[in-house]
């Protein structure tokens, strides 16, 4: 996918692990699902999601007619990353609501996304030092390009994004900022309501909101950069290391903070970034409905609504940033990618106890993986002498297969001897903290967390 939105879609996966759920909070109880399928239909999904976003980059590459004729129904990149959106609402606040504790969720998130994060970087600058890559722009500025992605808030501090689909992790890093500070007020139950605002906002702004706003006044890229990385990180290390007044207060700078850059500084269309936050918080929603802690008839009223409003912004707002003669096409691919990954999500949702491939569920482990790996694979493609020129549909064929391979295998490699050990790593830190200072359990008193909900891994 290029720069500009929203054809660059890939997002981050939480990973799951299976235990069983009790009694919900505020709910009635609930049979335990079988170990070890409770969570396989989310890592289905992610497959599915995977396998769209690769599709979205490599298929001008590979009978580009084709590739051509699904973009004139809908976005397949757009789709996959709306699903992985949705999955990490409904999965992640579950790590910070099963414990309790801020400081074990973000040094599981630390420990989860930025080890890989900086391999993919750092491969990125070898392959560019040896012609194999493009650094997108982002050395016109390197001081500022480090900045922004030092705490992946890139996408939302106005720079180019140094692999093509680190855009996404932007959007996750607010959602987790937003849970945090949440969940500081007691506040974090209220998904329907988040949901609800953000898809409104979507509505009514999403066609009138700036973007890289502050990046393009007379503060510069390099002062906002700065100046958004130490409001953040700042209020966040607050918020990890302190208790009480100190850590709300924390945690809510860093929120205000990030709502800020979402609302005038990002680089997305102002409807796209808000639907983004919409549809995580519904995904949370309809976490909360699984567990019982609020009503399914409701749920599923308010996750419709949410959708019905992300679906006419998009179709509201897309002809005010299409280029001419595309709104149409645009408007088509919006409304029909929307609607997908809703219909695939829920889908998914009915049908969780069904038994799911165990191909599907490996992709879904890896998708990570794949989301970062495949835009620096692609460089290297594409820099091969024996990719140029024109190919029979035989040969499109097989080098497509052949990339797929070396892509898993690459995927393979790196979430075992990279991601899972660095988890594993987490999981020790986070425990060897609580031993050195006590247990951390902000938030516990005011407002329980469901007992034994499922654990992300990541």
């Amino acid at each position: 996918m290029s720069e500009a939105p929203p054809r660059d879609h890939a997002p981050a996966r939480p990973p799951a692990c299976d235990e069983p759920a009790a009694r919900p909070a505020d709910g009635p109880a609930r049979r335990p699902a079988p170990r070890g399928r409770r969570l396989a239909w989310l890592d289905a999904l992610r497959g599915i999601a995977a396998l769209c976003v690769v599709y979205a980059h490599f298929g001008t590459r590979v009978l580009p007619s084709v590739h051509a004729a699904v973009y004139q129904a809908f976005d397949p990149g757009l789709y996959g990353v709306l699903v992985f959106f949705m999955i990490s609402g409904y999965i992640v606040p579950a790590s910070l609501e099963r414990r309790g504790s801020i400081r074990t969720f973000w040094v599981s998130r630390l420990f989860r996304l930025f080890p890989l994060f900086v391999v993919a970087i750092a491969a990125v600058l070898v392959l560019h030092e040896f012609g194999l890559a493009s650094l997108r722009n982002t050395n016109d500025n390197a001081t500022a390009s480090v900045f922004s992605h030092l705490f992946m808030l890139n996408d939302l501090l106005g720079q180019a994004n140094v692999i093509v689909v680190l855009w996404t992790l932007s959007y996750e890093m607010v959602f987790y900022v937003l849970l945090t500070a949440l969940f500081t007020a007691g506040l974090h139950r209220r998904s329907g309501w988040f949901g609800s605002a953000f898809a409104a906002a979507a509505v009514l702004l999403g066609g009138v909101l700036p973007t890289i706003w502050l990046t393009s006044s007379s503060l510069g890229m390099t002062r906002v950069a700065l100046a958004g990385d130490a409001l953040v990180i700042g209020g966040l290390a607050l918020a990890v290391a302190a208790r009480g007044l100190p850590r709300a207060l924390g945690a809510w700078l860093a929120a205000a903070t990030a709502l800020i850059l979402i609302t005038v500084n990002g680089r997305r269309f102002p409807y796209e970034g808000l639907t983004i936050l919409a549809l995580m918080f519904t995904g949370t929603l309809l976490y909360r409905a699984e567990q019982g802690q609020i009503s399914r008839a409701r749920a599923a009223t308010v996750a419709v609504g949410v959708v019905a409003a992300a679906t006419l912004a998009g179709a509201w707002h897309v002809p005010s940033f299409s280029a001419p003669g595309q709104a149409a096409m645009d408007q088509r691919e919006w409304v029909i990618s929307v609607a997908l990954a809703a219909l695939t999500f829920a889908a998914g949702l009915a049908l969780r106890n069904l038994r799911v491939p165990a191909v599907l569920a490996w992709l879904g482990l890896v998708s990570y993986s794949v989301y970062l790996l495949h835009p620096v694979l692609l460089d290297f493609y594409d820099g091969a002498p024996f990719t140029a020129g024109h190919h029979s549909v035989g040969m499109q064929l097989a080098m497509s297969a052949g990339f797929l391979v070396v892509l898993l295998a690459c995927c393979a490699l790196s979430y075992y001897l990279i991601e899972a050990p660095m988890q594993r790593i987490g999981r020790r830190v986070a425990g060897r903290l609580d031993a050195r200072f006590g247990p951390d359990r902000a938030g516990a008193a005011r407002a329980p967390a469901p007992a034994r909900a499922p654990t992300p891994a990541s």
